[in-house]
């Protein structure tokens, strides 16, 4: 293990590794929250996404399209927080959330996937209330991957998980 890094606890069901979750951090263990504080449910993370999407584009001017390639965008958000100095989950919490949003937003707008709840067993695997279903009946963990991004570094990166998911519609099913 690589000094400096956080001890892995787990890995998801997308075969990532999982930095444990720990009260304290920003993060109940198991859960995550919205802006407003509320638990998200799978019906509210389109409007979410868009949301943070389009006061995100207001605010910045960046290209987030819900395309792949923005992807790469969001991964460069990411490493920009852990470069200013931002290294308190708990801190980055609403901009994490809002970027793992998107990133499962493109999932359902480019691959077919939709949001779900999590049942209780895939909350605790994945530490976060929801995630997205691939038409394939896989179960992906966007939230988690941009914590990943934000807690292990480049190596978590938004745009190669997509590159590489597996579950997809072929293109024209997935419009």
């Amino acid at each position: 293990m690589n000094a400096g890094r956080p001890a892995l606890c787990e890995r998801g069901l997308d075969g990532s590794p999982r930095a444990p979750a720990t009260e304290g951090e920003g993060f109940r263990v198991g859960t995550s929250t919205t802006s407003t504080g509320s638990t998200p449910t799978a019906e509210g993370m389109r409007g979410h996404a868009a949301e943070f999407a389009e006061r995100l584009v207001a605010r910045s001017g960046l290209p987030l399209d819900f395309s792949a390639g923005s992807l790469r965008v969001v991964d460069r958000i990411v490493d920009g927080l852990r470069r200013g100095g931002t290294t308190d989950r708990g801190r980055a919490a609403g901009t994490l959330f809002g970027l793992g949003a998107y990133v499962g937003e493109v999932l359902v707008r480019r691959c077919g996937a939709v949001w779900i709840d999590l049942d209780p067993g895939q909350r605790e695997l994945f530490g976060q209330p929801v995630g997205v279903r691939m038409p394939d009946g896989r179960v992906w963990n966007p939230l988690g991957k941009v914590v990943n991004r934000f807690t292990l570094g480049p190596e978590e990166s938004a745009h190669t998980f997509f590159l590489t998911l597996h579950g997809r519609a072929r293109p024209e099913a997935a419009a």
